[in-house]
């Protein structure tokens, strides 16, 4: 059975850190790319971060370019976001989702479940 799982959301103080976390089970990385999107509310969901299959490419949206970090783990089948520097912009619920390159919704074929994060003082 495929599943996305997502794990590592929480709250957060403006300028902390978090790193989430996306296991993957019932299908290899190699064949998708695996993306991160988020949806705060009462907006659409965006796309945040997305890397290839063979983890050579990366993209990223301009909001989050030198403060998040996507990565995988094929050991692990895990793809990971570290988010630093937070703002309180950056509250949402994180999607990770296999898609093909370089994510667009379009191209989602399965999606986690998602996690709340939240930056607040």
């Amino acid at each position: 059975q495929v599943q996305l799982v997502e794990s590592g959301g929480g709250l957060v103080q403006p300028g902390g850190s978090l790193r989430l976390s996306c296991a993957v089970f019932g299908f290899s990385m190699d064949i998708y790319a695996i993306g991160w999107f988020r949806q705060a509310p009462g907006k659409e969901r965006e796309g945040v971060s997305c890397i290839s299959s063979s983890g050579a490419f990366i993209k990223s949206a301009d909001s989050v370019q030198g403060r998040f970090t996507i990565s995988k783990d094929n050991a692990k089948n895990t793809v990971y976001l570290q988010m630093n520097s937070l703002e309180p912009e950056d509250t949402a619920v994180y999607y990770c989702a296999a898609a093909g390159w370089p994510c667009p919704e379009a191209l989602v074929d399965y999606w986690g479940q998602g996690t709340q994060v939240t930056v607040s003082s």
